[in-house]
């Protein structure tokens, strides 16, 4: 399988330069302190990972058994997690576009006491999307869309079901004026709210996971409580929280997050185009 991203990495990095523009700028503007050629370095590896990442992931989405699953994405102290079914409480999984997170997707529900519950966006291509999410959802876990997530957590909660929300909360924000803003990675981001919003209004624990790769194609995840009681703490203390750990996991290995997204689409009143002119977006 690995010998195959070899070569895929030979075709996207040097034949292709697939969202290679994208990555540089985001790398240089984020580690202005790292030489070029330290950069350069980063981003190699970036792209060595993210074909094994692509190849990991049509393995999953077509062979991956249970089995498999569970060798490969080990679960270090689920036990963190499983005192809150125990205590009937659903929780709030924090994570990023970091590792293999559709590893934690497909085996979410089968994984956890909890019922799995993955919250993700939507995508244009509708039998792409419908393809994608019977792949996901062939071993329990529930994949809900941002845009009804909210009456899912509502009846969820209503009906007394334990569930573990899955949220990466690293994707870019729509809409300026509905996020929070902070510095991340030097750099002036919005993140998106949602996660903090339903862990205050129903008062429900948050947890982050960190993923770590042990070699290639096997991962170990990690839990830390980051709020037990959200009422009992400040706004966008939670939030904050959550960046700040993202921030310590990228510094320490950055070839294991998306650089190729274009992660930084908007300023507080706009969007930036890809000619790079700004988009005002009124409140």
């Amino acid at each position: 399988m690995f010998l195959l991203s070899d070569i895929l990495f030979l075709v996207v990095y040097y034949v292709v330069g697939y969202r290679r523009r994208v990555t540089r700028d985001n790398l240089a503007a984020c580690f202005p302190d790292k030489s070029e050629r330290e950069r350069r370095c980063i981003e190699r590896r970036y792209y060595r990972y993210l074909c094994d990442l692509l190849v990991e992931g049509v393995y999953n989405a077509l062979f991956a058994s249970p089995l498999y699953l569970k060798r490969h994405y080990r679960l270090v102290n689920r036990q963190l997690v499983d005192r809150y079914y125990e205590q009937g409480r659903t929780v709030i999984l924090m994570s990023a576009h970091y590792g293999n997170w559709e590893y934690m997707v497909s085996s979410l529900n089968m994984q956890f006491l909890h019922h799995g519950v993955g919250v993700g966006k939507p995508l244009d291509d509708k039998s792409v999307a419908a393809f994608i999410t019977r792949r996901r959802t062939r071993y329990g876990t529930q994949v809900v869309d941002q845009t009804d997530v909210r009456d899912h957590v509502a009846f969820f909660h209503s009906h007394h079901v334990p569930c573990a929300l899955m949220m990466l909360s690293d994707q870019s924000p729509s809409n300026p004026y509905r996020s929070y803003w902070t510095t991340f990675l030097g750099r002036d981001t919005a993140f998106l709210y949602g996660a903090e919003h339903f862990a205050r209004q129903y008062d429900y624990p948050v947890i982050y996971y960190t993923v770590q790769r042990v070699r290639r194609g096997h991962y170990q995840v990690t839990f830390s409580l980051l709020c037990e009681r959200p009422l009992q703490v400040p706004q966008y203390s939670i939030v904050e929280s959550y960046v700040r750990r993202l921030e310590e996991q990228i510094r320490r290995q950055p070839e294991f997050w998306l650089w190729s997204h274009r992660r930084w689409k908007l300023t507080r009143n706009g969007r930036i185009r890809k000619d790079g002119t700004i988009k005002i977006i009124n409140p």
